[in-house]
């Protein structure tokens, strides 16, 4: 029953607008998930600036930017910003240099989100109100995903909240349930992977971030996906340079995409399309089942 959005600009004149239409999108899936939902932004150049990394924490108390810091000489301050469960620390090092740094300062904290121009939020809430807790109508950028969560089997905390964001610059988002997931967490396990959380999307996007990292593009490890999960899904996978949909071969969870000449956007509810700009000038279709369907920045 989760709500899934996202929208990829292809129109650069349209990154100052990213934020205000996410916001309006959102208020189209509340109804889908109103236990918790977070959101990715990518290139908000005032949230992560240029030549930056951002790293998004859960657990990590005010005052970590320093001990952070300290692991990192010559890259200057690392700043802070807390919002709501999520803290983002900026700094000017690379996102590999950056976490292995706050993994030596805060080995407590949950890394959630890591990327060169993403921005990852998490919390529990209203949707609604957490969007403005996340600044969401500010944001600027060329792409965004979020989602609401109507939790089915695990628990309701910030660790459960979609994305997850678990390889640089990789998110995921899902509406549905992978039922061999425990199968395929072991067998990641072996290969050195670990887990955040008892989620099965983490499972599945760990799953993606493995296969990219193996040299995978993204529509390749989607369609591999496809092949080794079992359940009913539709996912939506951002990427620092792409954006990608696919839906299981029952095709029973919804998802509408609309194509436009300037932005890309995917929803789980025509509603939360429905004020795109050109939207009447757009062309509108249902994903079919098992096909993945990939753009490019």
């Amino acid at each position: 029953m989760c709500g899934i959005i996202g929208l990829h600009l292809r129109d650069p004149d349209m990154q100052g607008q990213l934020g205000e239409l996410m916001a309006e999108m959102l208020q189209g899936i509340v109804g889908r998930g109103p236990d918790s939902a977070g959101v990715a932004v990518y290139g908000d150049r005032k949230r992560c600036p240029e030549g930056f990394s951002a790293v998004s924490l859960l657990h990590a108390q005010p005052g970590v930017g320093a001990a952070v810091a300290e692991r990192l000489p010559g890259t200057g301050a690392v700043e802070e910003d807390r919002v709501g469960d999520t803290m983002v620390l900026t700094a000017q090092a690379s996102p590999e240099v950056l976490s292995t740094a706050v993994a030596a300062a805060v080995p407590e904290a949950k890394v959630v989100g890591l990327g060169e121009d993403m921005i990852v939020y998490k919390g529990v809430g209203n949707p609604l109100d957490l969007a403005e807790a996340y600044r969401l109508r500010d944001a600027s950028g060329w792409q965004g995903i979020a989602h609401t969560r109507m939790a089915t089997e695990s628990a309701i905390n910030a660790e459960g909240c979609h994305p997850f964001s678990v390889g640089v610059g990789v998110s995921l988002v899902h509406n549905g349930s992978f039922s061999n997931h425990a199968t395929i967490r072991r067998e990641l396990q072996r290969k050195g992977v670990t887990f955040d959380s008892q989620n099965d999307t983490e499972v599945g996007a760990r799953y993606v971030a493995n296969r990219l990292s193996e040299g995978d593009d993204l529509e390749t490890a989607l369609i591999a996906l496809g092949e080794e999960f079992d359940g009913f899904y539709t996912l939506l996978v951002t990427t620092e340079n792409g954006f990608a949909v696919v839906r299981d071969e029952i095709a029973c969870k919804p998802a509408i995409v609309a194509e436009h000449p300037r932005w890309v956007a995917m929803a789980s509810e025509f509603q939360a399309l429905a004020k795109l700009p050109g939207i009447d000038e757009a062309r509108l279709f249902e994903p079919e089942p098992g096909r993945v369907y990939a753009w490019k920045r």
